[in-house]
């Protein structure tokens, strides 16, 4: 099972990643760089690059969403680097989420989506989407239609 600030750190980083293109951006982007800043200002810089970087790659996409599917894990595994490094930040990164959640157009304020599946189990999702699963009982397989005579 995720630890609570992996799951903090991939809602982080979903809710910056929504932020993008959107009207909510300057607020993501000065909070996240605030938080990076803990680490030092050199590192608040190179947090900066990259999130204009990251921004303008969604800006001019053809398929802005696809674009953000891809640069949330980036964004997740630096929000949990710098709460591993800084777990003070938490709190930090709380309201920022919160503050961003506001902020953001309705079509971003659910496109978060997080799925756990552990040992035997099978996990199937869609996010706006189907799924369509045709799988026999364990042990059972699915017969085969002939292919000609048999001799």
């Amino acid at each position: 099972m995720a630890k609570p600030m992996e799951l903090l750190a991939l809602t982080g980083g979903s809710t910056v990643v929504a932020a993008m293109a959107t009207d909510a951006w300057p607020v993501a982007r000065e909070g996240t760089v605030r938080l990076f800043a803990r680490r030092s200002e050199e590192q608040s810089a190179i947090v900066e690059v990259q999130l204009d970087s990251n921004a303008a790659l969604v800006a001019r996409s053809a398929d802005a969403e696809r674009v953000r599917a891809v640069l949330v894990p980036v964004w997740q595994l630096e929000l949990e680097s710098l709460l591993t490094d800084h777990p003070g930040l938490v709190d930090e990164l709380g309201v920022l989420i919160a503050r961003l959640e506001s902020a953001l157009p309705q079509a971003q304020q659910t496109w978060v989506q997080t799925g756990i599946a552990k040992d035997n189990a099978q996990l199937f999702q869609a996010m706006r989407g189907n799924v369509i699963v045709h799988q026999d009982e364990p042990g059972r397989s699915r017969a085969r239609p002939e292919t000609g005579p048999q001799e």
